[in-house]
């Protein structure tokens, strides 16, 4: 069992490798007491006044409490994390990073103009951890680039992958969860995929392009070599939600 962990663990690209170690370092941290949530949650107050720069990117590791939930959100994580280097970012890892920069500046963005303005009520400003909303964010991005991949949740209805960002939210709002961190997810992934895919075929330009320093820390040798989907029984690629 422990080597069978050992290998998925070494075969996860670098990008979602990381994420992941921080992600569980973080979390199980705060479980533990050695750090606290009040220490790296996003507190505009404290980012520019007591210039506690590290919030801006320390609220993106923490996932919450040792329960089911954090485990249903690593899976997300690791999952679509991984799909999405391995696939759509084979190759260019520094694209890939700089996509998460990008969604987790948006995301950082949307929540303290909220919290400025009091935007959509409150429900902005109570958002301290952007983890999970950064996790939606790829898991649309994978979905809107794998529109005919077949999916099944729970074993009770299938769809296809540009559904599943919907089903969800919707599930997250029955389990009585806040929709408004899903849906800044969903709004972060859909610029992304506007100004990557869509804008450059409408206009010919391009203004997502990954800046050049940020290609000189990474070295595109770290190339996984592509896994095929599953097919279903129709041909088409199927994947399981759960």
């Amino acid at each position: 069992m422990v080597q069978v962990v050992e290998d998925w663990f070494k075969q996860m690209p670098v990008i979602t490798r990381s994420y992941v170690v921080l992600s569980v370092l973080t979390t199980v941290g705060c479980a533990l007491e050695v750090i606290s949530p009040y220490h790296i949650y996003l507190n505009p107050e404290k980012v520019i006044g007591q210039f506690q720069y590290w919030r801006l990117f320390t609220n993106f590791f923490y996932f919450g409490r040792l329960d089911l939930d954090f485990f249903f959100h690593m899976f997300f994580l690791a999952r679509y994390c991984k799909l999405l280097e391995e696939t759509s970012f084979r190759g260019r890892t520094a694209d890939f990073f700089y996509m998460l920069f990008f969604g987790g500046s948006l995301l950082t963005g949307l929540v303290l103009l909220g919290g400025m303005f009091q935007l959509v009520s409150e429900s902005l400003a109570k958002i301290f951890f952007l983890s999970n909303s950064l996790t939606f964010m790829m898991v649309y991005v994978w979905s809107k680039q794998n529109p005919y991949v077949h999916m099944s949740f729970l074993g009770v209805f299938t769809f296809t992958a540009p559904y599943l960002p919907w089903v969800l939210l919707v599930f997250s709002i029955i389990v009585g969860s806040s929709p408004w961190v899903d849906l800044l997810g969903l709004c972060a992934g859909h610029v992304y995929y506007f100004l990557e895919h869509v804008y450059p075929q409408m206009t010919g330009r391009h203004l997502l392009k990954t800046p050049g320093f940020i290609k000189s820390l990474f070295s595109e040798d770290d190339v996984v070599v592509f896994r095929r989907p599953e097919m279903d029984a129709g041909g088409f690629p199927a994947e399981r939600v759960f």
